[in-house]
């Protein structure tokens, strides 16, 4: 019953209703793109999120896990040299390198290391600046997150970005950019082949995207909201108005 008497004066308010629409519509085109007046023209916003995932087994020239020969000790020596690779990654000079290489703003792409018992928690890049406000860019932002098995010299490379396409390139480029840098101090180091880390990539990794529709999701909740609200105002502000003119009314009749 209540929906319905709320109902019949938004239908007496057509005019307002038609406001309230304007509005919603309004917000549900804000929700999905940047609105600019000079030029003016419509960007869309990053609002899809993509995934990709690869492995990267860490072994030397003559194969400590492939060849019988080798003993297991040796496994453990890599499993702990795996995490060490996963921190480099975080580093500066190879973050920067991945961003280069993969086409993404430096400042923008966040490398979280691997965890161990000594490091349970992720840390700050030094130059990135956190604020309140970056919840709300969750989605366009470019994250690569490093993991590595406790049992095996193996490490779990997953990225994400606003696009599939991005998020595999970055998965890739992140390998691609820690065997060039070992690589290049291996040869500062004059380090010969035979007592070099081997870095074998298992699978090159493809993105997906895996909030597919959110444009819209995102678009009718705003203009839903938006709409509930503007009508509500617009019933309060037509009983405000309402009691006016009676009250008015009154102190007439009372006058007379």
């Amino acid at each position: 019953m209540g929906i319905g008497i709320r109902m019949r004066r938004l239908w007496e308010l057509k005019a307002g209703v038609l406001v309230c629409t304007a509005l919603a519509i309004l917000a549900a085109v804000w929700s999905v793109d940047k609105i600019s007046l000079l030029p003016p023209k419509l960007t869309s916003r990053s609002l899809e999120m993509a995934t990709a995932s690869t492995q990267v087994v860490v072994d030397t020239p003559k194969s400590a896990i492939l060849d019988l020969r080798q003993d297991t000790y040796s496994l453990d020596g890599l499993t702990n040299r795996a995490v060490l690779l996963g921190n480099v990654i975080a580093s500066q000079p190879v973050r920067e390198s991945i961003a280069r290489r993969a086409g993404v703003p430096a400042a923008a792409l966040v490398v979280t290391p691997p965890f161990t018992a000594k490091q349970p928690r992720a840390r700050i890049q030094a130059d990135s600046k956190r604020h309140t406000s970056d919840i709300l860019k969750t989605n366009d932002q470019y994250r690569l997150t490093i993991t590595a098995n406790p049992s095996a010299p193996l490490l779990y490379v997953y990225a994400q970005a606003p696009s599939a396409k991005t998020a595999g390139v970055l998965a890739n480029t992140a390998v691609e950019g820690l065997r060039r840098y070992v690589d290049r101090l291996a040869e500062l180091e004059q380090t010969p082949d035979k007592e070099r880390i081997r870095l074998v990539q298992l699978g090159q990794a493809e993105g997906a995207v895996i909030n597919g529709g959110v444009a819209w999701s995102v678009a009718i909740l705003a203009f839903v909201l938006t709409f509930g609200v503007a009508s509500a105002t617009l019933i309060l502000l037509s009983r405000i108005r309402q009691g006016w003119r009676l009250e008015s009314l009154s102190e007439r009749a009372a006058g007379a």
